[in-house]
C-alpha cells in the first residue's frame, strides 16, 4: 500500500494545471498532518509538478519537457523581474513562446506582438490592452499600474499582467540570461531523460523462484533483473553468475545480491556513467524517494546518450566554456599537445591575475584533449594537486604541456606544467577516472 506521502504525491499529479495548492488543503483532503503534506509538496516541487512563488503561492504546473527546456512559463517571468500579479494570475503557468520590447509605435508594436507572446512595455495603457486583446500577456516596466479595464479583460482571457520596478533594459537582459541558464541546463541529461519505464523493464519479485529467471532470460536473452518486495521496492539484483548451479525451484530472495547500487530520476548522466564505469555494473534499477522501482538503466543507454550530447545543436555557453574555447594547438614537433591562450579580462580575479578556477578548467581541458589521443570518451577528475608558482598577469600568453605519467583501461595520471615567457607559472597533477563512449 502507498505510504501517505505517495499518496500526496500521487494527489498532486491528478489536479489541473493551473490549480492553486496548499498545506491546509492538501491536509484536509487527505486527512494527513501539516507536516506530511509540506514535505510532500516540497518533493512535488522537486519533481517540478508545481512551483512556489512569492505573494503568489503554490500553483500545479505542467512539466516541461526536455525539448521546450528554454520556454520559460509567465510565473518564472515573475520570480526573475520580482514583479508583482496586477491581473490573469490563473494564466500564470503558460509559457511564452517570445518577448516584444514596446518601444516603438502602438501599430507597429502590435504586428509583433502575438498570442503566446509577452510584451515589455512601460505605462502606456492603451498597449497593455491591445496586447491582451491579442492574446499576449504584459509586463510593465518601472513600476507603473494599469487600468481596472485592463486588470478584469487580464483576468477574463487568463492572461497575466505583471508590473515590475526594474526599467525595460534591465528586464529584457534578465529574462535573456534565465533562457540562456535553461539552454545550460538542457545540455545537463538526467537519468529521467534515458531510462527504460517500469512498464517496458522486466523484473523479479522475493518469492518468484530462479526458474523464472531462466524464462526472463530465454525471452530477452538479458542476463540481470532488478528484485522488488511486495511493496514494489527494490531489494536486490539477480544476474547469471547469481543463478548458476542453483536449483530451478530456489527462491529468488536465496540466490539474489542484496541491496544493488541504484540511481534516481534525478540523478545526471554523468554521475550514472561514473558509478557504472567505477563499479563495472552493467544494469541499474532507477528508483523514486521511496525506493520503488521506476524502471532500468543500461550502460549502453548511459554510452548512447553520451554519445547524444556531442550533437546537441543549441546549447549555452558555461564558464569552463569561456574558458578554454579559445586554447589552440602550439605548432610543435615534440608535443603536438602543448597548447597556448591568451588571459583576457573575463578570466582574470579581483588582483588582475588569472582565476584559479580558470587555472584549473585549463588543465582538466588540456588533459582530456591529450587523453582523447589514446582513449575516445569523457574524464571524470577523480584528484588535482595544484602547485601556484607565480600569478599571470591579464593579457599574458601562457603555454599548457600536459603529460602522461600513466594510462590504464580506466585510469589515468596526467602531469602538467604552465609557462609563460620561457618560465613556469604553475605546475599540477592530474588522477582520473576514463568514461568510455
Amino acid at each position: 500500500m502507498a505510504t501517505k506521502h505517495e499518496q500526496i504525491l500521487e494527489y498532486i499529479e491528478t489536479l489541473e494545471v493551473g490549480s492553486k495548492i496548499s498545506v491546509r488543503r492538501i491536509a484536509k483532503a487527505l486527512n494527513v498532518s501539516e507536516g506530511t503534506a509540506y514535505r510532500a509538496i516540497k518533493e512535488a516541487e522537486n519533481q517540478n509538478l508545481v512551483s512556489t512563488m512569492e505573494r503568489v503561492g503554490t500553483i500545479r504546473i505542467e512539466k516541461k519537457k526536455k525539448e521546450d527546456i528554454e520556454r520559460l512559463t509567465f510565473a518564472e517571468i515573475l520570480n526573475i523581474v520580482d514583479g508583482q500579479v496586477l491581473g490573469g494570475r490563473e494564466g500564470l503557468y503558460k509559457t511564452l513562446s517570445k518577448f516584444v520590447i514596446g518601444a516603438m509605435k502602438l501599430d507597429a508594436m502590435m504586428r509583433y506582438t502575438e498570442a503566446g507572446s509577452l510584451l515589455i512595455v512601460g505605462n502606456r495603457t492603451n498597449a497593455h490592452e491591445l496586447a491582451i486583446k491579442e492574446g499576449a500577456a504584459v509586463l510593465i516596466t518601472g513600476g507603473f499600474d494599469t487600468t481596472d479595464q485592463v486588470k478584469q479583460l487580464a483576468d477574463e482571457k487568463e492572461l497575466p499582467v505583471i508590473s515590475t520596478s526594474y526599467d525595460t533594459f534591465t528586464v529584457a537582459t534578465m529574462i535573456n540570461r534565465a533562457i540562456y541558464d535553461q539552454l545550460i541546463k538542457k545540455e545537463i541529461v538526467l537519468i529521467d531523460d534515458i531510462y527504460t519505464s517500469f512498464q517496458e523493464t522486466k523484473f523479479l519479485v522475493v518469492d518468484d523462484q530462479v526458474e523464472k529467471w531462466h524464462e526472463f532470460n530465454n525471452e530477452t536473452k538479458h542476463s540481470r533483473y532488478p528484485v522488488v518486495d511486495k511493496h514494489n521496492r527494490v531489494v536486490g539484483i539477480v544476474t547469471s553468475k547469481d543463478v548458476i548451479g542453483k536449483e530451478t525451484s530456489m527462491r529468488i530472495d536465496k540466490v539474489m545480491t542484496r541491496n544493488p547500487m541504484t540511481v534516481h530520476v534525478r540523478t545526471s548522466l554523468a554521475n550514472a556513467a561514473h558509478v557504472m564505469v567505477w563499479e563495472g555494473i552493467e544494469l541499474m534499477p532507477v528508483v523514486d524517494p521511496s525506493h520503488k522501482l521506476q524502471g532500468i538503466i543500461s550502460r549502453q543507454d548511459v554510452l548512447k546518450a553520451l554519445q547524444q550530447i556531442q550533437r546537441q545543436p543549441q546549447v549555452g555557453e558555461t564558464i569552463d566554456d569561456l574558458a578554454t574555447n579559445q586554447l589552440e594547438i602550439v605548432k610543435n614537433e615534440e608535443n603536438e599537445h602543448v597548447l597556448k591562450t591568451m588571459v583576457t579580462p573575463q578570466m582574470t580575479n579581483q588582483l588582475g591575475t588569472m582565476s584559479y578556477g580558470v587555472f584549473i578548467s585549463l588543465i582538466t581541458e588540456s588533459s582530456s584533449r591529450l587523453l582523447r589521443k589514446y582513449k575516445k570518451g569523457d574524464l571524470v577528475v577523480e584528484n588535482i594537486s595544484v602547485y601556484f608558482i607565480k600569478p599571470v598577469q591579464i593579457e599574458s600568453e601562457v603555454i599548457i604541456a600536459p603529460n602522461i605519467l600513466e594510462v590504464g583501461r580506466k585510469f589515468a595520471k596526467v602531469d602538467i606544467e604552465v609557462h609563460h615567457e620561457g618560465s613556469i607559472v604553475g605546475k599540477a597533477l592530474l588522477m582520473a577516472q576514463l568514461i568510455d563512449r
